[in-house]
């Protein structure tokens, strides 16, 4: 898996329908054959032929990202000469990545949609778009995920928490810790935890590399203070962290 990962790498800069693909035949049209990206080792098998229908109608570039700690994914929409362009970190298990993927999705179809409903009317009309995380994101995240909430997608635990998550989808599924804690099962084995695992004034690290000293929890957050400049720090729960060997 891990050298399957690495080769996908090499190609992050092409566009969506650059990326190897294989040919498999479709569910709606036996006959047919059509070209996969090569993302089954990103999201599950189940997902694919709707991935890549949604992709077939929505001119997008997709890119398979670094880790990022800031983010998950990224949308942006065209702008001039360039392309609607969609990335998600590669180091997510392939059930957030496609919770990820579909979020990005969204992002895409309000904009377009806003776009046709724009067309056509003022300069001042034009401007009146969205929230980014709006009501009419929430409603095309859930209308996108909705074919995806299935057994046969993800695993029941998980889907149990995903459900709860889209009674009211926030701007990052990482708000719900509950569907947090079921995604982190299906990661690949590393010596993070949660914080809330460990012991009160236990010192930890970040992958960036700053070290921390777990302090007393305020309300929903941990307080922590960074051992290399000494500022404090509001850590949530599910962040996953490295214990420092004693």
């Amino acid at each position: 898996m891990h050298s399957q990962k690495k080769a996908f790498l090499n190609q992050l800069t092409l566009p969506f329908f650059a990326i190897k693909s294989e040919p498999v035949p479709t569910s709606s049209s036996p006959g047919k054959r059509v070209k996969i990206p090569d993302l089954h080792n990103f999201i599950p098998e189940t997902s694919l032929q709707y991935v890549l229908d949604w992709f077939q109608v929505n001119p997008v570039h997709l890119r398979i990202s670094k880790a990022r700690s800031s983010k998950f994914g990224d949308y942006r929409a065209p702008f001039k000469k360039f392309p609607a362009r969609i990335s998600v970190n590669h180091n997510l298990n392939k059930f957030d990545f496609l919770i990820t993927l579909v979020h990005e999705m969204a992002h895409h179809d309000v904009w377009r949609q806003a776009m046709e409903l724009a067309h056509g009317f003022s300069l001042r009309h034009r401007k009146l778009r969205p929230l980014p995380h709006g009501k009419e994101w929430k409603a095309q995240y859930r209308n996108l995920m909705q074919p995806l909430m299935t057994g046969i997608v993800f695993p029941e635990d998980v889907l149990h928490h995903l459900k709860s998550y889209f009674e009211n989808p926030r701007s990052s599924s990482k708000s719900n810790e509950n569907l947090v804690v079921a995604l982190k099962k299906y990661d690949d084995p590393d010596n993070s935890v949660f914080i809330e695992s460990l012991a009160f004034d236990t010192v930890f690290t970040l992958p960036a590399g700053r070290t921390f000293r777990k302090g007393e929890k305020l309300r929903k957050r941990y307080r922590c203070v960074c051992l290399n400049n000494g500022r404090v720090y509001l850590f949530s729960p599910t962040a996953r962290v490295m214990p420092t060997l004693n």
